[in-house]
């Protein structure tokens, strides 16, 4: 075996939150070691959030060239679109390489040493990888997560994960989607937007079953208007002789012919294959239990993102990540963040940031909840989009606003100012006080507000 390398922070895995750690630790003069078995930058760069927006963009675009081969209200008239589906895949490939040969670069230049291998863990102080002993004064997990297989489901052939859902090779004439939540709606509506057949299967009786049924109604809407069918409250049985298998509980049976089968319902945090059982820490379900500064039960060894449970959000495992390594400089700081803005890039886009009014009022607060309708939003039209709308909930008392929701196009855009007031405190009288920039979807913020306080102004 070769010389033991010692280090201060020793980083297992280079995803978000573990690159993050990795740079700003090397920004504060930490020696740093970051080991990552597969590519810089996880799941998200390679084969989650940055090629799945990618695919989504490449979808809409080929869409709105189809409209154009029609009649278009624009005036706009195109000859009938075809779809290279391997030059898209080349283009989504080629923004993954430019950003994750940027998060090397970024690495190299903070003086992190990255080695590339499989984590094995001897104890809370020394890590095996390929054979080599690195030793620690500090151990970071921040191994992510895996996509939730299903039994009667094996992944192989026909039936795929998202990771292979973002690289096809060929479109399928019909994909099922098993799974209605933002994964499997967000590639089931990019499929069908590039031409495939596409049906949901679900085992809930709705939707986006984490968000409320105000804010997917109108992303139900859009799905009906594209043609991709919903079979809700069945759960799957099988695939066999090209036929999704499904049942509704009652006896009622669903076989659906299908060439392709993406099974998204969920992902759970990858605690296996590292030897991490050898450490015996404080579990919290899945996930690894960690308390408000990301330490686990053993003393100067902290997990980050994923691998610590819910929300399972690159932003949230990229601020703890940055936190860690700012404690282990000798920094005071706490994770007790105000708010962290969840986003499905469905069509409509949905986003949801602080409280919901349910969640004030299970809490027994007392609020008001007022929201703005696209359709009187002078850009959401421009945008040829009128469905959605923004939501606010404030405390009755004082107005502190203590939660923001929205669906509609592109109101991803609009979780920034939505963390920020409730991180800031704002109350309503700030945001409604606020000059907005016209015409822009933000008015759409600035108008709930007012309408919160009984003076909206263009409704």
């Amino acid at each position: 075996m070769s010389q033991t390398l010692d280090t201060t922070l020793l980083i297992i895995g280079g995803g978000p939150g573990g690159y993050v750690a990795a740079i700003r630790a090397g920004q504060l003069g930490i020696p740093t070691v970051l080991v990552e078995g597969q590519a810089l930058g996880g799941t998200c760069l390679n084969i989650g959030c940055i090629p799945s927006k990618a695919l989504i963009h490449v979808a809409e675009q080929f869409h709105q060239t189809a409209r154009f081969a029609g009649q278009s209200p624009l005036g706009i008239s195109v000859d009938t679109p075809r779809l290279d589906i391997g030059q898209s895949v080349a283009w989504k490939d080629g923004i993954v390489d430019r950003l994750t040969t940027g998060v090397a670069a970024l690495l190299k230049k903070h003086g992190v040493k990255v080695i590339h291998g499989w984590a094995k863990v001897l104890d809370g102080k020394q890590v095996e990888v390929d054979g080599q002993r690195i030793q620690c004064e500090h151990l970071l997990l921040a191994t992510g997560s895996n996509s939730v297989e299903l039994p009667m489901l094996p992944l192989g052939g026909p039936v795929i994960s998202s990771t292979e859902a973002l690289a096809p090779k060929a479109l399928p004439k019909h994909l099922v989607v098993v799974g209605g939540g933002y994964i499997g709606l967000e590639l089931g509506i990019a499929y069908r937007k590039l031409g495939a057949q596409v049906s949901v299967v679900e085992a809930r009786e709705r939707i986006l079953p984490t968000y409320d049924s105000e804010l997917t109604a109108p992303v139900a809407e859009s799905l009906k208007k594209l043609g991709i069918a919903l079979h809700l409250g069945h759960s799957v049985e099988g695939y066999e002789s090209g036929c999704l298998l499904a049942s509704d509980g009652q006896g009622g049976q669903l076989r659906l012919e299908a060439d392709r089968v993406l099974v998204a319902v969920g992902r759970r945090p990858r605690t296996q294959g590292f030897n991490l059982e050898c450490l015996d820490l404080k579990m919290n379900g899945a996930a690894i239990a960690i308390d408000e500064r990301c330490q686990t039960s053993m003393r100067n060894v902290w997990a980050i993102g994923d691998v610590a449970g819910e929300p399972m959000l690159a932003h949230r495992a990229m601020a703890q990540g940055e936190m860690v390594a700012e404690i282990i400089a000798g920094k005071t700081r706490r994770f007790e963040p105000a708010a962290i803005a969840a986003v499905c890039f469905t069509d409509p886009e949905v986003v949801v940031a602080g409280k919901t009014p349910e969640q004030a009022s299970q809490q027994g607060l007392d609020c008001i909840v007022a929201q703005f309708p696209f359709a009187a939003n002078g850009r959401a039209m421009s945008l040829e989009s009128k469905s959605g709308f923004v939501r606010v909930v404030a405390r009755r008392d004082n107005h502190l606003i203590v939660g923001w929701q929205a669906v509609g196009v592109a109101v991803s855009e609009l979780s920034t100012a939505f963390a920020q007031s409730l991180e800031m405190g704002a109350r309503l009288e700030d945001v409604a006080g606020t000059i907005h920039a016209h015409p822009t979807l933000g008015e759409a913020v600035q108008e709930a507000a007012l309408r919160a306080l009984g003076h909206a102004l263009h409704i």
